[in-house]
């Protein structure tokens, strides 16, 4: 299908999302960090493995009128609707929570989005017909489709459409060009996918 808008990574430098994958590069170690809109590196560090959900916010607004807020705007106001938690006493990040962005999405950006609980395929494939995009809970190894799925869950992309039995997905932490602009046969997609989804019109 035509893609009319450009893939985003929750990583300043997309160049590296292999290394901070499979290296154990750190990812606040990037030289481009400011590009993300974060108010200084240490902000960066701290947030930018719990951004993609935001990174596909910011693609679905891209979409819409070729116009987006950085992800760390996206981020504060997301935040401020409870979209994440931090855990006052150990510091960890709870995120990103579906009721509360869909009412940032909702009230702040003028989308329609609705969560969906339990969305088996043929709920997502219906949903991708309709024109609409989807924010789909996967495992991050979906960037390695030819490997054993290790379970279902934990990472965020956005699900633009399908053509016959194949879906078309951006992935934020790709660390190919072919892993961030993807496709893959539903059964395979399927391996990884969660049923839990969050639509967007």
């Amino acid at each position: 299908m035509p893609e009319p808008f450009p893939t985003i990574t929750q990583y300043a430098s997309a160049d590296l999302i292999h290394a901070i994958a499979y290296e154990g590069h750190d990812p606040g170690d990037d030289p481009r960090w400011a590009e993300s809109g974060a108010p200084d590196q240490p902000t960066y560090s701290r947030w930018c493995r719990h951004m993609c959900g935001i990174a596909c916010l910011r693609m679905a607004l891209l979409a819409r009128t070729g116009h987006a807020p950085s992800l760390f705007a996206l981020l504060d106001g997301a935040r401020k609707f409870g979209a994440y938690t931090e855990d006052p006493d150990t510091g960890s990040i709870r995120g990103l929570i579906y009721a509360p962005f869909v009412d940032y999405v909702r009230d702040v950006h003028g989308l329609v989005a609705e969560v969906h609980s339990s969305l088996p395929v043929a709920g997502l494939l219906n949903i991708l017909d309709s024109g609409r995009l989807a924010l789909v809970s996967v495992h991050k190894e979906i960037r390695r489709p030819d490997r054993a799925a290790p379970g279902t869950g934990g990472h965020l992309v956005l699900a633009t459409g399908r053509t016959g039995d194949t879906i078309h997905f951006r992935n934020p932490s790709g660390d190919t060009d072919q892993t961030r602009t993807a496709t893959l046969p539903t059964d395979v997609f399927a391996d990884f996918y969660a049923e839990r989804a969050v639509s967007v019109t």
